[in-house]
This record gives structure tokens, C-alpha cells and sequence, in this order.
């Protein structure tokens, strides 16, 4: 079950993964809205009767300088990089409570490991859901499966939310220069999710070798 805000996009990947011979479906939804994800989990259930692993995969990096004072920037970045995830937590965890099995995957980023400039926020997002990811870890008791998996340059298209000109042309340079694709980012995926039962792989950090 996939689910994301353009349902045009939705439905070319549903395509593609149909002929390679998989099967997808997905469901509309805004992760910013507590009452989609909400709905996404519910339609996850009702389609395949359980809902085996959650991945927060969602974000935005409008980077800029502090003294730029993009506030609604940053508020985007809240909404989208902490309030998505804890949206999903809230929405899949009560699921896994019943089943007695879960496994949440959280997408964060080697912004959150190493803070350069313009990347202030964006970094104390992923910060913030470093520690909320470790946190659920610790109180998820043994039933449950918790995996935080920092990227670093990816060929995505999350320079088209930098509203600053100067820190676009740089992160589009970096991400011409080096990015991975992000098939290398779904087999880490995987490779977390099909592990034994019991075993936890807890992080994951992945960045192109180029990368400093």
C-alpha cells in the first residue's frame, strides 16, 4: 500500500511495480494531515486484513540561511519531517499493539548526523526524529521492530522544495555529482525488514562513497 498527495504519481509507480510482476495498490493522502494517515492505515487493513511494516518516508528540505527568516519554510519542514511520522506512529501503532508485530522503518538523513550551514532546521528535524525513532526502539518491548535509515544523496526530487536560489544550485550540483539511486535506499529497507524474527537492525547509514 502506498500513500502520498499526487495520486497521478501513485498510480505510475502502481503501474510499473504491477509489470515488473509485484502488487500495489495505494491510497491519497497528505502526511500533514493526522485524519489521512488515519484513513491510510485503515484502508491498509481493510485491503490486506494486517498491516505488517510502516515506512515514514516523507520529507521536505527547504534549506536556507537562518538570517533569511523563511519561517514557513521551517514550519514545513515540522509539519512534514516530525508531525508526518508521529502521524504514522500514531496511526500504525495501535495495529501492531493487537497483532503483537510491527516493524516501523523512519527515513531521516546524514543532514541529522553532521550540521552544515543552511541545513539548521532541516537537520534539527531529522535530529528530532533520531530521538523519537530511539525512543519508540526502547519502549516497544519485544514484539515490535523499530529501524531509523539515514540516506545521504539521493537521486529524488527533494532540491524541488529549496526556495533559497543559492542552496538549490548547490544541492542539485551535489546530487548531479554523486547521488545513489534510491533502489539502494529500498534494499536497506529490506534488508531491515527481512531479518529473523527478534533481530533489530536498528540504524542504517547510507551515503554515496563520494560523499564527505
Amino acid at each position: 500500500m502506498l500513500g502520498a498527495r499526487r495520486a497521478d504519481k501513485l498510480r505510475e509507480l502502481v503501474s510499473r511495480i504491477e509489470a515488473a510482476g509485484g502488487e500495489a495498490t495505494f491510497h491519497k493522502m497528505d502526511v500533514t494531515k493526522r485524519e489521512d494517515v488515519a484513513a491510510f492505515v485503515d484502508a491498509a487493513c481493510e485491503r490486506f486484513g494486517r498491516l505488517d511494516v510502516f515506512v515514514n518516508n516523507a520529507g521536505v528540505a527547504p534549506i536556507s540561511p537562518i538570517d533569511d527568516l523563511k519561517v514557513d519554510d521551517w514550519e514545513a519542514m515540522i509539519d512534514v519531517n516530525i508531525n508526518g511520522p508521529l502521524f504514522g506512529i500514531a496511526a500504525a501503532l495501535p495495529v501492531f499493539r493487537r497483532q503483537k508485530s510491527g516493524h516501523f522503518v523512519n527515513l531521516l538523513s546524514t543532514a541529522g548526523l553532521v550540521i552544515r550551514p543552511t541545513m539548521a532546521v532541516y537537520a534539527g528535524s531529522k535530529q528530532a526524529m533520531r530521538a523519537i525513532t530511539e525512543g519508540l526502539r526502547q519502549e516497544s518491548g519485544p514484539d515490535l521492530r523499530v529501524t531509523a535509515i539515514s540516506p545521504g544523496f539521493v537521486q529524488t526530487g527533494l532540491a524541488d522544495s529549496i526556495t533559497n536560489a543559492a542552496a538549490k544550485a548547490s544541492t542539485e550540483k551535489s546530487m548531479k555529482e554523486m547521488a545513489i539511486t534510491p533502489d539502494v535506499i529500498a534494499q536497506a529497507i529490506a534488508f531491515a525488514i527481512e531479518q529473523p524474527a527478534g533481530v533489530d537492525i536498528s540504524e542504517v547509514v547510507i551515503r554515496p562513497t563520494a560523499q564527505a
